[in-house]
């Protein structure tokens, strides 16, 4: 009896430890940005970027989220600004193609809401910050929303004669708005 019985319970606890981890759907999400240029409120994007977590909102210290952006898709959608953000002054992307954010801790606090603590590196520069996400759930499908704002100088993004905050301000408010599938229910 225990020969059936073993193999039952190992495969049973194989198919567990393998289940699926979520999946975000970049196609159906958005990172966005916002920050004023004298004064006045420009909202950008970025186009590219890509998503992994291991997550279960019933367990979030033991959860991962990772993000990698391509900064060459940072876009205003106005083809002049559009041509700067690539330049050196700003996101450099010759020579740092993609900033990251890899999570260090998940704290719950209820409700669906939850603080992702990590690292943000932006052009070779590395800050701890900590971001509020809210999840909601409908139909089998996790929608993660959240904003954050970063000191643009902190990064180096705008440099020279854009390091002028009268210009354009330092604070960057960096929101979101992510599709998720596979998530255990909250």
């Amino acid at each position: 009896m225990n020969r059936v019985l073993i193999p039952a319970v190992l495969a049973l606890f194989s198919a567990t430890a393998l289940a699926a981890d979520p999946v975000v759907n970049p196609a159906a999400s958005e990172i966005g940005f916002s920050a004023k240029q004298m004064g006045v409120a420009m909202q950008g994007r970025f186009k590219q970027w890509t998503a992994q977590m291991r997550f279960d909102p019933k367990k979030p210290e033991a959860g991962q989220v990772s993000f990698a952006i391509q900064t060459g898709s940072a876009s205003f959608g106005a083809k002049e600004t559009d041509a700067e953000l690539p330049k050196p002054e700003w996101f450099g992307v010759a020579k740092f193609p993609t900033a990251s954010f890899q999570s260090s801790a998940i704290k719950g606090l209820g409700g669906g809401k939850f603080e992702v603590a990590g690292k943000l590196s932006v052009k070779g520069n590395v800050k701890d910050i900590v971001v509020p996400v809210a999840l909601t759930q409908a139909g089998g499908a996790t929608t993660a929303t959240g904003s954050f704002t970063i000191k643009r100088l902190d990064f180096k993004i705008g440099e020279g004669e854009w390091a002028d905050t009268s210009m354009v301000a330092n604070d960057v408010v960096v929101n979101f708005k992510l599709a998720i599938s596979g998530m255990a229910p909250l």
